[in-house]
């Protein structure tokens, strides 16, 4: 069986001012299917970096990045991905419910089955209640918690998070790491990013 994610001798650069800034140099790593995966590192460390890479964002300067055995730089590698972004902003006059109505769509679901998804999704993320609030309205706790769903929507093998408890409460924090508790029980890979290292 392939790695969910295997990177190898991964760098990046970009351009600035004063010449070319160093992302990442020699970056190389495994993450087995089914497995929690935090990734540890300082603000500015590369790891947002390293995620654009493996979803496709940005183009490695050397080096290569597969995701289940297809290389990243083929659509067909990111269609089993979900991506929670570190500021997870979204549409804020479309409520919680049409957020991941219209996320499902893009995924080609549709009718019963859609949604019994978003209805599955608002209840993992506790956001029931306020599924028929606009964004808008929502605090970051709750903005944190309709992205991680978002993300949740097409049932991906492999989930990718970036600070997924940044800026959370106590509890916030300890429903997402139910939530990516439950997640590694039903085979999935999470492969988180943060600066904590209580994380």
């Amino acid at each position: 069986m392939a790695p969910a994610i295997e990177i190898k001798n991964l760098s990046v650069s970009f351009r600035s001012r004063r010449g070319p800034v160093e992302a990442l140099r020699g970056l190389s790593l495994t993450v087995d299917p089914g497995t929690v995966f935090g990734f540890l590192g300082p603000n500015g460390a590369g790891k947002t970096t390293t995620m654009h890479v493996l979803l496709g964002f940005i183009e490695p300067g050397s080096g290569s990045a597969y995701i289940f055995g297809e290389d990243v730089r083929h659509s067909i590698a990111r269609r089993r991905i979900g991506y929670l972004p570190e500021r997870a902003e979204t549409y804020v006059f479309l409520t919680g419910r049409e957020l991941l109505h219209m996320a499902g769509r893009l995924f080609g679901m549709r009718g019963a089955g859609l949604r019994g998804r978003v209805d599955e999704l608002l209840q993992q993320v506790d956001l029931v209640d306020s599924a028929d609030r606009r964004i808008g309205t929502y605090s970051r706790g709750m903005l944190q918690r309709i992205g991680l769903a978002q993300a949740l929507v097409n049932d991906p093998d492999l989930v990718i998070l970036d600070e997924p408890t940044g800026g959370l409460d106590p509890l916030g924090r300890m429903e997402v790491r139910k939530i990516i508790a439950e997640m590694r029980a039903r085979g999935k890979t999470v492969f988180f990013s943060s600066h904590e290292l209580s994380e």
